[in-house]
Formats: C-alpha cells, structure tokens, sequence
C-alpha cells in the first residue's frame, strides 16, 4: 500500500488545528449572515426564505466567499505554535476580514457606486446591483488574501500591513469602476453605467464583475514580487500601489486584445451595453479572468 499511496510528513495534531479553525470559520460565516440584515433591520430568513429575493442571497454569498477567501489565507498559518496562538490568530484576522469587508461595502457605496442606494437596490430583488456587491467583496477578499500570505506573523505590523492593503483594494477598485464608467459613457452617447444598473442591465453587471476580479488576480500577483519589510509601511504601500496600477493596465490592454481576437464579429457594446446579451457577458467574463489566471501563473 505504501508503494501505491506516498504521503508527506504532517505537522503533529494538525488534525486539532484543522478542527479549530473549521469551528471559528463557521462561527464568522454565521456572523456574517447575523450582520447582513442589520442595517436597515431586514431578515435573511424572510428575504430568502418568503420573498425569495435571488438579488439578496447572491449579495450575502459573495461576502460569505469573501470571508472564506480571507480565512484560506489564515488555515494552517499557526500549524506547530501552540492551539492557543492558532486559535486567536485565525481569530484575529477573520474578525479583521469581516471588519474590512464591511468597511469595504460602505466605501464602495459612497465612492464608487455613490449615484444608486445599492441595499434598497438589493431589496428591490436588483439582481444587476448584487452581483457587482457580491464581485467587489470578492475582489477585495482575493487582494487581502495576498496580503495576508504576504506579510509574517501575527504582530500589529502584519495587521498594520493588512489595513495598507485594504487602501489598495479600495483604490484599485475605484480606478477599475471609473475607467469602466467613462468607457461605457464614451460608447453610449454619456449614457450612465450606474444608471444602467439601476435598470437591471444583468450582462453589463457580469461584465464589470469580471473586470473587478480579474483586476484583483493580477494586483493580488505583487505579493509575489515584493518583499516584505515589517516596518517599512509606506515603501509597502506604495510598492503595492505601482504594481497595482501597472498590473491594472497592462490587463486591461491584453484582455481588450483578446477579445478582438476570440470574439471576432461580436459588437460588445451593442450586445452587452444596449441588448443586455448575459451569453457574451459570461465570456467576457471567462476572458478576462481567465487571462488573469494565466498572467498569475506566469509570476
């Protein structure tokens, strides 16, 4: 048997550690659905459950996914320093992840979709609205979750760190929602995206969600490139700011090349912007983070 099935050496009790951080795991994914009804006083089990609101339910798995992508960082980070270090760690930075993912919706509300009220969208049953909520949390989420791979320890250095990187989440997101919109406005006579969204344009909204987490693929690539200085925070900052940025356009040109190329005689703007066409929207979609994964690998 041992010939046919080769394993490698475990750490001792990483089956205790795997167990504690599953139970803290689903303690955070329950609070986040605690925490998802609570601004305007809303029930998921009545949105979900007897209003059957689609829009609402993929606004909350998008912070749950987000919430898992954070805490895949942390599984097995504390292996080997003791149950009690585990613990608190894998604590820590999943009530961070949850801190920064809620902070990030309300920025994203009043800075990048700051012309529509996205939770009363949401509660509209806007399933457009929730799907860029769901891809921008989970934009965020794939970005920190570089971050936390990239810093070291558990100290208030590496959460320090982690908060520059939540400014990159924020300002790459900003800069990928405003170049979208003035491509959009330039495409359609100044019409608006946001305004777009608010009719429920679903294609358009699944389009700009694999832009954003394409976007993050690559930015999140710089953790690989860079090195970390514990106490150097704004040589981080800014070294994960221009990489960002870089990685930014230079995705922005491949995936506009490669949708020439793939999607010969397809008009997107017509399809998408104007005729709402969620079957080219969904390979847009491939194409862009498909192309992110591919330039991931590369790093």
């Amino acid at each position: 048997m041992e010939t046919l099935v080769q394993l490698i050496d475990l750490p001792a009790h990483v089956l205790t550690y795997l167990i504690i951080d599953i139970t803290i795991a689903l303690l955070l994914l329950g609070a986040i659905r605690i925490l998802s009804g609570l601004p305007k006083g809303v029930s998921v089990a009545v949105e979900l459950g007897e209003k059957d609101n689609f829009a609402f339910g993929i606004s909350v798995a998008g912070r749950m996914l987000a919430l898992c992508l954070v805490l895949s960082a942390v599984v097995g980070r504390h292996i080997g320093l003791g149950i009690e270090i585990a613990a608190m760690g894998t604590l820590l930075f999943g009530v961070v992840g949850i801190v920064l993912i809620k902070v990030g919706r309300l920025a994203h509300d009043k800075l990048i979709l700051h012309r529509l009220d996205k939770d009363i969208s949401i509660q509209e049953r806007n399933s457009s609205v929730a799907v860029v909520d769901a891809s921008s949390a989970i934009a965020s989420a794939i970005i920190i979750h570089a971050m936390i791979r990239w810093v070291q320890g558990t100290d208030a250095n590496a959460v320090v760190g982690i908060l520059s990187g939540f400014v990159i989440v924020l300002s790459v997101l900003l800069l990928t929602t405003r170049m979208y919109e003035i491509r959009f406005a330039r495409n359609n006579q100044n019409d608006s995206f946001q305004g777009m969204l608010r009719k429920g344009n679903l294609a358009l909204a699944i389009q700009h969600s694999g832009t954003l987490i394409a976007t993050a693929i690559v930015v999140s690539a710089a953790g690989r490139i860079l090195n970390y200085q514990a106490e150097t925070y704004v040589s981080n900052l800014t070294g994960w700011l221009i990489c960002g940025l870089i990685a930014s356009i230079s995705l922005a040109l491949v995936v506009g090349l490669a949708k020439r190329i793939v999607l010969f005689g397809l008009n997107g703007k017509t399809e998408i912007d104007l005729q709402g066409n969620v079957g080219l929207a969904c390979l847009e979609w491939v194409l862009s983070v498909g192309i992110a994964m591919i330039a991931l690998g590369l790093v």
